[in-house]
Order: C-alpha cells, then sequence, then structure tokens
C-alpha cells in the first residue's frame, strides 16, 4: 500500500522560494519544470519511502536525499505517511535551518 505524501508549510514556501529564485535568473517555464519536477520526484517517495540518508543526529527519524545534486530533500517517513520537511537549494544550510527549528 502506497504512503501518503505531505508538504510542510515550510518545505510549500521553499519551493516556492526555488520558483521565485530561478525564475528571476531563468525563466518562470525553466523554474516550473524544476520544482514540478521536485514535486513529483518527493511524491513517488509513496512507493519508496526510505531512500535517502537517515540524520538521527539532527532530528529523530529524518531522512535526508538530494534531487539532481542541487536540491536537498529532508522529509520524515512514520506507519503511513511521508512528511517533507524542507527543500533546500543550491547549498542552503540545511543543517544549521533544521536544527534552529527544534530549538524554536
Amino acid at each position: 500500500m502506497p504512503y501518503t505524501v505531505v508538504f510542510t508549510p515550510e518545505a510549500e514556501e521553499q519551493l516556492a522560494a526555488i520558483y521565485r529564485y530561478i525564475a528571476a535568473k531563468a525563466s518562470p517555464e525553466t523554474a516550473e519544470r524544476y520544482t514540478s519536477a521536485i514535486v513529483s520526484y518527493c511524491e513517488g517517495m509513496q512507493f519508496i519511502p526510505h531512500r535517502g540518508t537517515r540524520r538521527d543526529d539532527l532530528r529523530s527519524g529524518l531522512r535526508i536525499t538530494n534531487y539532481k545534486k542541487r536540491s536537498v530533500i529532508a522529509f520524515a517517513v512514520d506507519a503511513e505517511q511521508v512528511s517533507i520537511i524542507g527543500v533546500f537549494y543550491g547549498g542552503q544550510d540545511y543543517e544549521t535551518a533544521l536544527e534552529s527549528e527544534l530549538d524554536d
């Protein structure tokens, strides 16, 4: 049975920021293709949810995977759901961002 894939509001905002950045640097069409491909990649986790690398050192149950060596996707998996916690583009410091979320 496939898992449900959900995006946190933070991940949705990060995708929107990636879109705005690429649209400004390249074109809206390029931005749409790239961000849609990230969403499709994440939705593919419904069938293979335990991909990537465990990062329990940052947050219990956290997993990290890369998309095209340009984006880092942070997510967690429970019994029925994959939660996309963050999408970090172009070398953003995802470790510090995820650690600071825990301190809030």
